[in-house]
Protein backbone atom coordinates (compact mmCIF):
# COMPACT_ATOMS: atom_id res chain seq x y z
CA UNK A 1 0.00 0.00 0.00
CA UNK A 2 1.50 3.31 -1.10
CA UNK A 3 1.35 6.45 1.05
CA UNK A 4 0.20 8.39 -2.00
CA UNK A 5 -2.59 5.96 -2.93
CA UNK A 6 -6.37 6.15 -2.62
CA UNK A 7 -6.33 3.00 -0.48
CA UNK A 8 -4.03 4.61 2.07
CA UNK A 9 -6.22 7.73 2.16
CA UNK A 10 -9.00 5.44 3.45
CA UNK A 11 -6.80 3.19 5.59
CA UNK A 12 -5.15 5.94 7.66
CA UNK A 13 -8.27 7.74 8.98
CA UNK A 14 -10.01 4.41 9.70
CA UNK A 15 -7.06 3.20 11.80
CA UNK A 16 -6.77 6.62 13.44
CA UNK A 17 -10.44 6.60 14.52
CA UNK A 18 -10.31 3.03 15.84
CA UNK A 19 -7.01 3.71 17.65
CA UNK A 20 -8.08 6.90 19.46
CA UNK A 21 -11.85 6.47 19.85
CA UNK A 22 -12.44 2.72 20.16
CA UNK A 23 -9.34 1.13 21.72
CA UNK A 24 -7.95 4.12 23.64
CA UNK A 25 -8.84 2.74 27.10
CA UNK A 26 -6.39 -0.16 26.91
CA UNK A 27 -2.70 0.16 26.00
CA UNK A 28 -2.46 -3.52 25.04
CA UNK A 29 -5.49 -3.29 22.74
CA UNK A 30 -4.09 -0.08 21.21
CA UNK A 31 -0.85 -1.94 20.49
CA UNK A 32 -2.83 -4.85 19.07
CA UNK A 33 -4.67 -2.37 16.84
CA UNK A 34 -1.33 -1.07 15.56
CA UNK A 35 -0.11 -4.63 14.97
CA UNK A 36 -3.22 -5.74 13.05
CA UNK A 37 -3.21 -2.52 11.01
CA UNK A 38 0.50 -2.98 10.25
CA UNK A 39 0.04 -6.57 9.09
CA UNK A 40 -2.91 -5.50 6.95
CA UNK A 41 -0.82 -2.66 5.51
CA UNK A 42 2.07 -5.01 4.67
CA UNK A 43 -0.16 -7.86 3.50
CA UNK A 44 -1.91 -5.52 1.05
CA UNK A 45 1.23 -5.80 -1.10
CA UNK A 46 1.58 -9.59 -0.80
CA UNK A 47 0.11 -11.44 2.19
CA UNK A 48 2.43 -14.42 1.65
CA UNK A 49 5.45 -12.46 2.92
CA UNK A 50 3.76 -11.79 6.25
CA UNK A 51 5.15 -15.18 7.30
CA UNK A 52 8.71 -13.81 7.00
CA UNK A 53 8.20 -10.82 9.23
CA UNK A 54 6.25 -12.92 11.76
CA UNK A 55 9.02 -15.54 11.75
CA UNK A 56 11.74 -12.90 12.35
CA UNK A 57 9.63 -11.37 15.11
CA UNK A 58 9.15 -14.69 16.92
CA UNK A 59 12.84 -15.65 16.60
CA UNK A 60 14.14 -12.36 17.97
CA UNK A 61 11.56 -12.25 20.76
CA UNK A 62 12.71 -15.72 21.88
CA UNK A 63 16.37 -14.72 21.50
CA UNK A 64 15.75 -11.76 23.79
CA UNK A 65 14.17 -14.07 26.37
CA UNK A 66 17.10 -16.48 26.06
CA UNK A 67 19.72 -13.74 26.50
CA UNK A 68 18.23 -12.43 29.72
CA UNK A 69 18.11 -15.88 31.34
CA UNK A 70 21.85 -16.55 31.25
CA UNK A 71 25.12 -14.81 32.06
CA UNK A 72 27.19 -17.53 30.42
CA UNK A 73 29.29 -15.84 27.74
CA UNK A 74 29.22 -18.70 25.26
CA UNK A 75 25.48 -19.27 25.65
CA UNK A 76 24.77 -15.58 25.14
CA UNK A 77 26.92 -15.58 21.99
CA UNK A 78 25.01 -18.58 20.67
CA UNK A 79 21.70 -16.77 21.16
CA UNK A 80 23.07 -13.67 19.44
CA UNK A 81 24.41 -15.65 16.49
CA UNK A 82 21.06 -17.40 16.14
CA UNK A 83 19.44 -13.99 15.59
CA UNK A 84 22.17 -12.85 13.20
CA UNK A 85 22.17 -16.04 11.13
CA UNK A 86 18.37 -16.24 10.85
CA UNK A 87 17.87 -12.58 9.95
CA UNK A 88 20.83 -12.14 7.63
CA UNK A 89 20.22 -15.63 6.22
CA UNK A 90 16.71 -14.68 5.11
CA UNK A 91 17.99 -11.39 3.74
CA UNK A 92 20.80 -13.19 1.93
CA UNK A 93 18.53 -15.74 0.25
CA UNK A 94 15.95 -13.26 -0.98
CA UNK A 95 18.27 -10.39 -1.85
CA UNK A 96 21.73 -11.76 -2.64
CA UNK A 97 21.54 -15.46 -3.58
CA UNK A 98 21.07 -14.86 -7.31
CA UNK A 99 23.70 -12.10 -7.34
CA UNK A 100 26.42 -14.27 -5.81
CA UNK A 101 25.55 -17.25 -7.99
CA UNK A 102 25.53 -15.20 -11.20
CA UNK A 103 28.81 -13.50 -10.25
CA UNK A 104 30.42 -16.87 -9.53
CA UNK A 105 29.26 -18.40 -12.82
CA UNK A 106 30.34 -15.32 -14.78
CA UNK A 107 33.81 -15.53 -13.22
CA UNK A 108 34.07 -19.30 -13.80
CA UNK A 109 31.46 -20.53 -16.32
CA UNK A 110 32.51 -24.17 -15.91
CA UNK A 111 31.34 -24.19 -12.29
CA UNK A 112 27.67 -24.21 -13.26
CA UNK A 113 27.89 -27.71 -14.69
CA UNK A 114 29.86 -28.93 -11.66
CA UNK A 115 27.80 -27.30 -8.91
CA UNK A 116 24.38 -27.66 -10.49
CA UNK A 117 22.85 -24.73 -8.58
CA UNK A 118 20.41 -22.53 -10.48
CA UNK A 119 19.15 -19.04 -9.78
CA UNK A 120 15.82 -18.77 -8.00
CA UNK A 121 12.67 -17.09 -9.31
CA UNK A 122 11.91 -15.17 -6.14
CA UNK A 123 10.46 -11.73 -5.40
CA UNK A 124 12.29 -9.44 -2.99
CA UNK A 125 9.95 -8.83 -0.04
CA UNK A 126 9.27 -5.11 0.38
CA UNK A 127 11.08 -3.60 3.37
CA UNK A 128 13.03 -6.72 4.33
CA UNK A 129 16.30 -4.77 4.65
CA UNK A 130 14.62 -2.30 6.99
CA UNK A 131 12.83 -4.57 9.41
CA UNK A 132 15.77 -7.00 9.46
CA UNK A 133 18.07 -4.29 10.78
CA UNK A 134 15.37 -3.14 13.18
CA UNK A 135 15.01 -6.56 14.81
CA UNK A 136 18.79 -7.03 14.86
CA UNK A 137 19.20 -3.80 16.85
CA UNK A 138 16.97 -5.34 19.53
CA UNK A 139 19.00 -8.52 20.03
CA UNK A 140 22.38 -6.79 19.72
CA UNK A 141 21.46 -4.14 22.30
CA UNK A 142 20.21 -6.83 24.70
CA UNK A 143 23.45 -8.76 24.20
CA UNK A 144 25.43 -5.58 24.95
CA UNK A 145 23.20 -5.03 28.00
CA UNK A 146 21.99 -1.68 26.69
CA UNK A 147 18.38 -2.85 26.70
CA UNK A 148 16.16 -5.09 28.81
CA UNK A 149 14.12 -7.57 26.74
CA UNK A 150 10.36 -7.18 26.77
CA UNK A 151 7.94 -9.84 27.93
CA UNK A 152 5.13 -8.23 25.94
CA UNK A 153 5.05 -10.01 22.59
CA UNK A 154 2.30 -7.76 21.18
CA UNK A 155 4.33 -4.62 21.92
CA UNK A 156 7.45 -6.17 20.39
CA UNK A 157 5.63 -7.36 17.27
CA UNK A 158 4.05 -3.91 16.86
CA UNK A 159 7.53 -2.34 17.18
CA UNK A 160 8.90 -4.58 14.41
CA UNK A 161 5.93 -4.10 12.06
CA UNK A 162 4.95 -0.49 12.85
CA UNK A 163 3.33 0.43 9.54
CA UNK A 164 4.47 4.06 9.07
CA UNK A 165 8.14 3.04 8.84
CA UNK A 166 7.84 -0.68 8.07
CA UNK A 167 8.84 -0.76 4.40
CA UNK A 168 11.29 2.14 4.01
CA UNK A 169 12.31 3.36 7.43
CA UNK A 170 13.52 5.20 9.36
CA UNK A 171 15.28 2.14 10.81
CA UNK A 172 14.29 2.51 14.43
CA UNK A 173 16.34 1.30 17.37
CA UNK A 174 14.57 -0.76 19.97
CA UNK A 175 16.00 1.57 22.61
CA UNK A 176 14.00 4.46 21.11
CA UNK A 177 10.76 3.03 19.72
CA UNK A 178 10.00 -0.07 21.80
CA UNK A 179 9.63 1.81 25.13
CA UNK A 180 7.02 4.04 23.45
CA UNK A 181 4.79 0.98 22.98
CA UNK A 182 4.90 0.41 26.74
CA UNK A 183 3.81 3.92 27.71
CA UNK A 184 0.23 5.17 27.81
CA UNK A 185 -0.36 7.53 24.90
CA UNK A 186 -2.62 10.57 25.11
CA UNK A 187 -3.77 12.40 22.00
CA UNK A 188 -1.78 15.60 21.52
CA UNK A 189 -3.47 18.06 19.18
CA UNK A 190 -0.33 20.16 18.62
CA UNK A 191 1.75 17.09 17.77
CA UNK A 192 -1.00 15.81 15.45
CA UNK A 193 -1.16 19.12 13.58
CA UNK A 194 2.61 19.09 13.23
CA UNK A 195 2.38 15.52 11.97
CA UNK A 196 -0.20 16.47 9.34
CA UNK A 197 2.00 19.37 8.25
CA UNK A 198 4.99 17.05 7.82
CA UNK A 199 2.84 14.54 5.93
CA UNK A 200 1.72 17.33 3.58
CA UNK A 201 5.31 18.36 2.90
CA UNK A 202 6.32 14.74 2.35
CA UNK A 203 3.53 14.27 -0.19
CA UNK A 204 4.64 17.44 -1.98
CA UNK A 205 8.22 16.15 -2.15
CA UNK A 206 7.10 12.78 -3.46
CA UNK A 207 4.26 13.63 -5.85
CA UNK A 208 5.36 17.01 -7.20
CA UNK A 209 9.15 16.96 -7.00
CA UNK A 210 10.24 13.31 -7.12
CA UNK A 211 7.63 11.94 -9.54
CA UNK A 212 8.08 14.79 -12.02
CA UNK A 213 11.87 14.52 -11.84
CA UNK A 214 11.58 10.75 -12.36
CA UNK A 215 9.98 11.21 -15.81
CA UNK A 216 13.11 12.93 -17.15
CA UNK A 217 15.64 10.91 -15.13
CA UNK A 218 14.15 7.62 -16.40
CA UNK A 219 13.99 8.82 -20.00
CA UNK A 220 17.54 10.16 -20.05
CA UNK A 221 19.17 7.19 -18.29
CA UNK A 222 17.27 4.71 -20.49
CA UNK A 223 18.46 6.44 -23.68
CA UNK A 224 21.73 7.96 -22.53
CA UNK A 225 23.58 7.16 -25.77
CA UNK A 226 21.19 9.44 -27.66
CA UNK A 227 21.75 12.58 -25.58
CA UNK A 228 24.39 15.26 -25.35
CA UNK A 229 26.58 15.77 -22.31
CA UNK A 230 24.48 18.74 -21.17
CA UNK A 231 21.29 16.65 -21.16
CA UNK A 232 23.08 13.78 -19.39
CA UNK A 233 24.15 16.24 -16.70
CA UNK A 234 20.53 17.30 -16.27
CA UNK A 235 19.55 13.62 -16.16
CA UNK A 236 21.89 13.10 -13.19
CA UNK A 237 20.53 16.26 -11.57
CA UNK A 238 16.94 15.08 -12.05
CA UNK A 239 17.80 11.74 -10.46
CA UNK A 240 19.54 13.42 -7.51
CA UNK A 241 16.41 15.47 -6.87
CA UNK A 242 14.16 12.46 -7.48
CA UNK A 243 15.84 10.17 -4.96
CA UNK A 244 16.01 12.90 -2.33
CA UNK A 245 12.40 14.00 -2.81
CA UNK A 246 11.23 10.39 -2.94
CA UNK A 247 13.09 9.01 0.07
CA UNK A 248 13.00 12.05 2.35
CA UNK A 249 9.36 12.53 1.33
CA UNK A 250 8.62 8.97 2.48
CA UNK A 251 10.43 9.63 5.76
CA UNK A 252 8.44 12.83 6.31
CA UNK A 253 5.16 10.98 5.77
CA UNK A 254 6.28 8.14 8.07
CA UNK A 255 7.40 10.46 10.86
CA UNK A 256 4.29 12.63 10.54
CA UNK A 257 1.99 9.58 10.53
CA UNK A 258 3.70 8.16 13.63
CA UNK A 259 3.15 11.49 15.39
CA UNK A 260 -0.61 11.17 14.73
CA UNK A 261 -0.55 8.01 16.84
CA UNK A 262 1.57 9.46 19.63
CA UNK A 263 4.98 8.10 18.54
CA UNK A 264 8.22 9.94 17.85
CA UNK A 265 10.46 8.45 15.16
CA UNK A 266 14.04 9.49 14.59
CA UNK A 267 14.90 12.07 11.96
CA UNK A 268 16.14 10.48 8.74
CA UNK A 269 17.16 13.47 6.60
CA UNK A 270 18.58 16.86 7.56
CA UNK A 271 18.89 18.79 4.27
CA UNK A 272 21.86 16.73 2.98
CA UNK A 273 22.34 18.67 -0.26
CA UNK A 274 23.35 21.72 1.77
CA UNK A 275 26.36 19.81 3.13
CA UNK A 276 29.81 21.36 2.83
CA UNK A 277 31.76 18.08 2.72
CA UNK A 278 31.06 14.37 2.30
CA UNK A 279 31.29 13.67 6.03
CA UNK A 280 28.53 16.20 6.67
CA UNK A 281 26.50 14.69 3.83
CA UNK A 282 26.53 11.30 5.56
CA UNK A 283 25.50 12.86 8.85
CA UNK A 284 22.47 14.25 7.04
CA UNK A 285 21.55 11.53 4.49
CA UNK A 286 19.61 8.39 5.55
CA UNK A 287 20.63 9.06 9.14
CA UNK A 288 19.01 5.92 10.55
CA UNK A 289 21.09 3.66 8.28
CA UNK A 290 24.40 5.53 8.56
CA UNK A 291 24.18 5.61 12.38
CA UNK A 292 23.18 1.91 12.41
CA UNK A 293 26.33 0.98 10.50
CA UNK A 294 28.39 3.32 12.68
CA UNK A 295 27.20 1.76 15.95
CA UNK A 296 26.89 -1.90 14.94
CA UNK A 297 29.72 -2.26 12.40
CA UNK A 298 32.18 0.64 12.27
CA UNK A 299 32.79 1.06 16.01
CA UNK A 300 33.02 -2.71 16.70
CA UNK A 301 35.63 -2.91 13.91
CA UNK A 302 37.70 -0.33 15.78
CA UNK A 303 36.35 2.82 14.18
CA UNK A 304 39.03 5.47 13.76
CA UNK A 305 40.98 4.42 16.86
CA UNK A 306 43.66 2.35 15.10
CA UNK A 307 46.44 3.25 12.70
CA UNK A 308 46.03 4.57 9.17
CA UNK A 309 45.70 1.09 7.68
CA UNK A 310 42.88 0.13 10.05
CA UNK A 311 41.09 3.44 9.49
CA UNK A 312 41.20 3.01 5.72
CA UNK A 313 40.01 -0.60 6.01
CA UNK A 314 37.10 0.31 8.27
CA UNK A 315 35.95 3.18 6.08
CA UNK A 316 35.92 1.00 2.96
CA UNK A 317 34.11 -1.80 4.81
CA UNK A 318 31.34 0.42 6.12
CA UNK A 319 30.73 2.23 2.83
CA UNK A 320 30.91 -0.88 0.65
CA UNK A 321 28.56 -2.74 3.00
CA UNK A 322 26.26 0.28 2.90
CA UNK A 323 26.29 0.12 -0.89
CA UNK A 324 25.64 -3.62 -0.83
CA UNK A 325 22.73 -3.11 1.58
CA UNK A 326 21.03 -1.07 -1.15
CA UNK A 327 21.04 -3.84 -3.70
CA UNK A 328 22.68 -6.85 -5.26
CA UNK A 329 24.49 -5.09 -8.08
CA UNK A 330 28.10 -4.06 -8.67
CA UNK A 331 26.87 -0.51 -9.26
CA UNK A 332 25.87 -0.20 -5.59
CA UNK A 333 29.25 -1.52 -4.49
CA UNK A 334 30.94 1.06 -6.73
CA UNK A 335 28.68 3.77 -5.29
CA UNK A 336 29.74 2.83 -1.76
CA UNK A 337 33.43 2.57 -2.70
CA UNK A 338 33.33 6.01 -4.32
CA UNK A 339 31.94 7.55 -1.15
CA UNK A 340 34.71 5.84 0.81
CA UNK A 341 37.27 7.45 -1.51
CA UNK A 342 35.57 10.84 -1.07
CA UNK A 343 35.45 10.43 2.72
CA UNK A 344 39.00 9.20 3.38
CA UNK A 345 40.87 12.54 2.95
CA UNK A 346 38.63 14.13 5.56
CA UNK A 347 39.17 11.28 8.02
CA UNK A 348 42.93 11.11 7.54
CA UNK A 349 43.31 14.88 7.96
CA UNK A 350 40.90 14.82 10.93
CA UNK A 351 38.50 17.20 9.22
CA UNK A 352 35.56 14.81 9.12
CA UNK A 353 33.80 16.62 11.97
CA UNK A 354 34.40 20.18 10.83
CA UNK A 355 30.82 21.02 9.86
CA UNK A 356 28.55 19.92 12.70
CA UNK A 357 25.96 22.66 12.31
CA UNK A 358 23.76 23.66 9.39
CA UNK A 359 25.28 25.90 6.69
CA UNK A 360 24.89 29.66 7.19
CA UNK A 361 23.10 29.20 10.51
CA UNK A 362 21.17 32.36 11.36
CA UNK A 363 22.05 33.92 8.01
CA UNK A 364 20.03 34.31 4.84
CA UNK A 365 22.87 33.45 2.48
CA UNK A 366 25.98 31.25 2.80
CA UNK A 367 29.49 32.62 2.65
CA UNK A 368 31.51 32.12 -0.53
CA UNK A 369 33.52 29.37 1.21
CA UNK A 370 30.34 27.57 2.26
CA UNK A 371 28.85 27.94 -1.21
CA UNK A 372 31.99 26.45 -2.78
CA UNK A 373 31.96 23.59 -0.28
CA UNK A 374 28.33 22.80 -1.04
CA UNK A 375 28.96 22.94 -4.80
CA UNK A 376 31.96 20.59 -4.65
CA UNK A 377 30.19 18.17 -2.30
CA UNK A 378 27.06 18.07 -4.45
CA UNK A 379 29.23 17.50 -7.53
CA UNK A 380 30.88 14.46 -5.91
CA UNK A 381 27.52 13.12 -4.75
CA UNK A 382 26.16 13.60 -8.28
CA UNK A 383 28.97 11.53 -9.82
CA UNK A 384 28.27 8.74 -7.33
CA UNK A 385 24.51 8.88 -8.05
CA UNK A 386 25.26 7.97 -11.68
CA UNK A 387 26.61 4.60 -10.49
CA UNK A 388 23.64 4.17 -8.16
CA UNK A 389 21.15 4.74 -11.00
CA UNK A 390 22.97 3.03 -13.89
CA UNK A 391 21.99 -0.44 -15.10
CA UNK A 392 25.54 -1.75 -14.77
CA UNK A 393 29.12 -0.49 -14.43
CA UNK A 394 29.57 -0.16 -18.19
CA UNK A 395 26.48 2.01 -18.42
CA UNK A 396 27.75 4.21 -15.55
CA UNK A 397 31.14 4.78 -17.20
CA UNK A 398 29.57 5.50 -20.59
CA UNK A 399 27.14 7.92 -18.96
CA UNK A 400 29.94 9.80 -17.19
CA UNK A 401 32.00 9.75 -20.36
CA UNK A 402 29.08 11.39 -22.15
CA UNK A 403 28.87 14.11 -19.51
CA UNK A 404 32.57 14.90 -19.60
CA UNK A 405 32.65 15.37 -23.36
CA UNK A 406 32.59 18.36 -25.65
CA UNK A 407 28.80 18.18 -25.88
CA UNK A 408 28.59 19.19 -22.21
CA UNK A 409 28.72 22.80 -23.38
CA UNK A 410 25.87 22.53 -25.86
CA UNK A 411 22.35 23.80 -25.21
CA UNK A 412 20.33 20.93 -23.67
CA UNK A 413 17.33 19.69 -25.64
CA UNK A 414 14.54 17.66 -24.01
CA UNK A 415 11.73 15.65 -25.57
CA UNK A 416 9.26 17.98 -23.83
CA UNK A 417 11.01 21.30 -23.24
CA UNK A 418 7.92 23.00 -21.80
CA UNK A 419 7.44 20.26 -19.24
CA UNK A 420 11.16 20.27 -18.41
CA UNK A 421 11.05 24.03 -17.78
CA UNK A 422 8.01 23.64 -15.51
CA UNK A 423 9.73 20.91 -13.50
CA UNK A 424 12.91 22.97 -13.27
CA UNK A 425 10.91 25.92 -11.88
CA UNK A 426 9.19 23.65 -9.34
CA UNK A 427 12.56 22.26 -8.25
CA UNK A 428 14.00 25.77 -7.91
CA UNK A 429 11.09 26.88 -5.71
CA UNK A 430 11.44 23.67 -3.70
CA UNK A 431 15.16 24.26 -3.09
CA UNK A 432 14.49 27.85 -1.97
CA UNK A 433 11.85 26.68 0.52
CA UNK A 434 14.18 23.96 1.80
CA UNK A 435 16.99 26.50 2.22
CA UNK A 436 14.79 28.95 4.13
CA UNK A 437 13.55 26.16 6.41
CA UNK A 438 16.85 24.34 6.82
CA UNK A 439 17.16 25.08 10.55
CA UNK A 440 13.92 23.21 11.31
CA UNK A 441 13.30 19.47 11.32
CA UNK A 442 11.59 19.81 7.94
CA UNK A 443 11.25 22.79 5.63
CA UNK A 444 7.75 24.06 6.54
CA UNK A 445 7.91 23.17 10.24
CA UNK A 446 8.28 26.85 11.14
CA UNK A 447 4.99 28.01 9.60
CA UNK A 448 3.39 28.04 13.05
CA UNK A 449 5.90 30.62 14.22
CA UNK A 450 6.19 32.80 11.14
CA UNK A 451 2.59 33.35 10.00
CA UNK A 452 -0.84 33.88 11.46
CA UNK A 453 -3.50 31.22 11.05
CA UNK A 454 -5.21 32.58 7.87
CA UNK A 455 -1.85 32.84 6.08
CA UNK A 456 -0.77 29.38 7.23
CA UNK A 457 -3.94 27.77 5.95
CA UNK A 458 -3.64 29.64 2.67
CA UNK A 459 -0.15 28.12 2.28
CA UNK A 460 -1.45 24.65 3.14
CA UNK A 461 -4.25 24.90 0.57
CA UNK A 462 -1.77 26.22 -2.00
CA UNK A 463 0.46 23.17 -1.45
CA UNK A 464 -2.55 20.86 -1.83
CA UNK A 465 -3.54 22.60 -5.08
CA UNK A 466 0.00 22.30 -6.44
CA UNK A 467 -0.01 18.58 -5.57
CA UNK A 468 -3.20 18.05 -7.58
CA UNK A 469 -2.23 20.43 -10.39
CA UNK A 470 1.43 19.54 -10.86
CA UNK A 471 1.62 16.01 -9.47
CA UNK A 472 3.68 13.71 -11.65
CA UNK A 473 2.88 10.24 -12.89
CA UNK A 474 2.48 7.89 -9.91
CA UNK A 475 5.80 6.22 -9.17
CA UNK A 476 6.56 3.56 -6.56
CA UNK A 477 8.85 4.76 -3.78
CA UNK A 478 12.43 4.05 -4.84
CA UNK A 479 13.46 2.50 -1.53
CA UNK A 480 10.73 -0.15 -1.69
CA UNK A 481 13.20 -2.15 -3.80
CA UNK A 482 15.76 -2.14 -1.01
Amino acid sequence: MLFNSFEYAIFLPVVFIIYWFVTNRSLKIQNLTILVASYFFYGWWDWRFLSLIIFSTVVDFLVGQGLIKTDNRMTRKMWLWLSIVVNLGLLGVFKYYNFFLDSLYNAAPGLQAVMGFNTLSIILPVGISFYTFQTLSYTIDIYKRKLEPTNDFIAFAAYVAFFPQLVAGPIERATNLLPQFKQKRIFNYTAAVDGMRQILWGLFKKIVIADNSAVFANEIFANSESYSGSVLLFGALFFAIQIYGDFSGYSDIAIGTARLFGFNLMRNFAFPYFSRDIAEFWRRWHISLSTWFRDYLYIPLGGSRGGRGMQIRNIFIIFIVSGFWHGANWTFLAWGALHAVFFLPLLLTKKNRTHLDIAAKGELLPSLKELMGMAVTFGLVLIAWVFFRAEDLGHAFRYLGGIFSGSLFTVPSFHDSKKALTVFILITVFIIIEWLGREREYAIAGLDFRFKKPVRYAIYYAIVLVIFWAGGQGQQFIYFQF
